[in-house]
């Protein structure tokens, strides 16, 4: 499984997103306002979850964590980056 479904089903599962499947979620696609439609709420939740699975640390810098939070692309290489190092 590629690291942008485990985030998918990641996102589906933390917002219990019942009507919407991994295939639904594009990996570019906006996550919040536009596209998905997550809010501020939804992107705590998430930015939880991310760190318990994947043991990262997000920035306390609102305006990074949104150019992060973009899409599932924008996490998946967010991820990757700090797994890596």
């Amino acid at each position: 499984m590629t690291l942008e479904n485990e985030i998918k089903e990641l996102i589906i599962k933390v917002l219990e997103l019942e009507d919407i499947s991994v295939s639904d979620i594009k990996d570019e696609e906006a996550l919040f306002v536009d596209g998905l439609g997550l809010d501020s709420i939804d992107a705590l939740e998430l930015g939880m979850a991310l760190k318990k699975k994947y043991n990262i640390t997000l920035s306390s810098d609102k305006k990074e964590n949104t150019k992060y939070f973009y899409s599932v692309k924008t996490l998946a290489d967010f991820i990757r980056s700090k797994t890596v190092e």
